[in-house]
């Protein structure tokens, strides 16, 4: 089949409704992929700011992420098919409202617990919004185009993962913590105008009864395995009752959602897309990808402000390279896959993503800036690269009237991976830099020292305490930064060994199972 045969509809019929406004559809679907991403990634560089304004613990920071990964998972493919069902513009705009509803409600929290149940809130609403924007793109757009918008999307939300922190370190510069959770609300009031004025609604046509028993069974079993994940990468022990019990019970459940799924005549999923081996390699690819990126993303905070001693507004600066790099790579990756195939295309990313982990070794107290923004360029560059090809090869294979359910599944692999990045990487981190520690800490008040193990900055937090005591006992702690900032650089350099092989193995699985050229098959 021709280019122009893809591109071009046989007649006017054909096209999908909204076709014309088709770009100021894509527009507005970027503006409410912004606010969701951004209102995630927007955290990360306040975490500092938080452990001190909040008195929060490293657990507690790990949640204030994870409370929002967690319901977001859980209720991704459940809105997804709701999405399916009664349309996807109204999922949208219930989605954006409860989402804003969160963010005024978190940046006013009084305590850790309070954000944490406010980022949850959120998380209700982002699970409506983002599957629900990859759906609208796909309903919109005829499959010649429709590779080209997918991009787009994608390298929009490369810029919104670095646009987060940069954002927020500029509002911390100027305005109190809680102010980086009120971004979102003008966003939303954007996304809600551009959808009642552009966006067609679209749902499937002949949707048969809802599958009640599949949808509340993906919701505990994504809730049960993300929890498990969290809780293990929060310190409890991977191998306690606590951690094993929702593990394994979110297993089950899965392989009991997946044995309804095959039996009843309404299923929300059909699971026989996980035999196409673009389907199933692709979402694979996606959540190694992901793994990666916000592993990765949540260790260098760490990095830059408490060893390099950047600011929020510099910490969120640096990783700009990131930002650019999955912005510019996200549509040209699209043009190569057509040209070389998936296959080659996305292993390259993997290659790519593997090599920026491998530079981080270079990486310590005194390295030039410019490194640091070169390893960073070439991370976008790589996990740019995955994305657009991985996340048009699901799409192509699900039906566009099933569009919700597909988006969703692709962004349940995306968090999933997502959490179990924070989570075994977050503890790995924290593991090697309290063993990396050692005595060292011994130089803090005996009261300090437990808390002073969990991270760097909570290290540089009793240091600052000390130094208005005793003359003596703030000697001693000041003798403690130094071992400290080495201990972060051992810790990180540890983990991102990890993350290197993660793309590796990502590598691996595409190589073997992801086709030459997804559109073609």
């Amino acid at each position: 089949m021709s280019t122009a045969e893809r591109t071009e509809p046989a007649t006017a019929a054909e096209l999908p409704e909204g076709y014309e406004r088709r770009w100021w559809v894509l527009a507005t679907m970027i503006v409410c992929l912004l606010m969701v991403i951004m209102g995630n990634t927007i955290l990360n560089v306040a975490l500092p700011t938080l452990q001190r304004e909040l008195s929060a613990t490293q657990g507690e920071l790990q949640w204030a992420i994870d409370s929002y990964i967690l319901v977001f998972a859980g209720l991704l493919f459940s809105w997804g098919v709701v999405g399916d069902r009664i349309g996807r513009r109204k999922v949208l705009l219930a989605g954006l409202t409860i989402f804003a509803i969160g963010s005024v409600l978190a940046a006013f929290s009084g305590s850790a617990i309070e954000l944490i149940v406010w980022r949850a809130l959120m998380g209700v609403g982002g699970a409506a919004v983002q599957p629900a924007t990859l759906a609208v793109i796909t309903n919109v757009f005829p499959p010649g185009e429709r590779g080209r918008a997918i991009a787009v999307w994608a390298g929009a939300a490369g810029i919104a993962v670095a646009g987060g922190p940069l954002a927020g370190g500029l509002v911390l510069e100027h305005f109190w913590w809680g102010a980086v959770f009120l971004l979102g609300v003008p966003v939303a009031a954007v996304g809600v105008a551009g959808i009642l004025l552009v966006v067609p609604e679209s749902k499937d046509p002949a949707p048969g009864r809802l599958d009640v028993p599949g949808v509340l069974l993906s919701i505990a079993a994504l809730g049960g395995l993300v929890y498990g994940i969290i809780r293990g990468g929060g310190g409890a022990g991977w191998t306690t009752p606590g951690v094993l019990g929702p593990l394994a019970g979110g297993a089950v459940l899965l392989a009991l959602f997946i044995w309804w799924q095959r039996r009843t005549t309404h299923p929300a999923l059909d699971i026989t897309l996980f035999r196409n081996p673009a389907f199933s390699a692709s979402a694979a690819a996606l959540a190694l990808n992901f793994f990666a990126l916000q592993g990765a993303t949540f260790y260098l905070v760490f990095y830059l402000q408490g060893v390099r001693g950047y600011s929020p507004l510099h910490s969120g600066a640096a990783l700009i390279p990131t930002a650019i790099g999955m912005a510019v790579m996200a549509p040209a990756s699209s043009r190569l896959a057509e040209r070389l195939g998936a296959k080659l295309v996305v292993a390259s990313g993997f290659l790519l993503v593997a090599i920026s982990f491998a530079g981080i070794q270079l990486l310590d107290r005194t390295t030039p800036l410019w490194l640091l923004l070169a390893v960073l360029a070439v991370q976008g560059i790589g996990v740019g690269t995955v994305i657009a090809p991985a996340t048009e090869a699901i799409m192509a294979v699900v039906p566009r009237e099933k569009a919700g359910a597909g988006a969703a599944v692709n962004n349940s692999v995306r968090q999933v991976g997502g959490a179990l990045g924070v989570a075994i990487l977050g503890s790995v981190m924290a593991t090697a830099y309290a063993a990396r520690l050692g005595d060292a800490v011994d130089g803090l008040p005996a009261e300090s020292r437990d808390q002073a193990r969990e991270s760097i900055v909570a290290t540089l937090g009793a240091v600052e305490r000390a130094q208005g005591g005793d003359a003596e006992v703030a000697r001693s702690a000041a003798g403690v930064v130094g071992p400290a900032r080495d201990a972060l650089v051992g810790a990180m350099h540890l983990t991102a060994l990890g993350t290197a092989g993660a793309a590796l193995v990502a590598t691996t699985v595409v190589l073997l199972w992801m086709p030459g050229h997804s559109r073609a098959s």
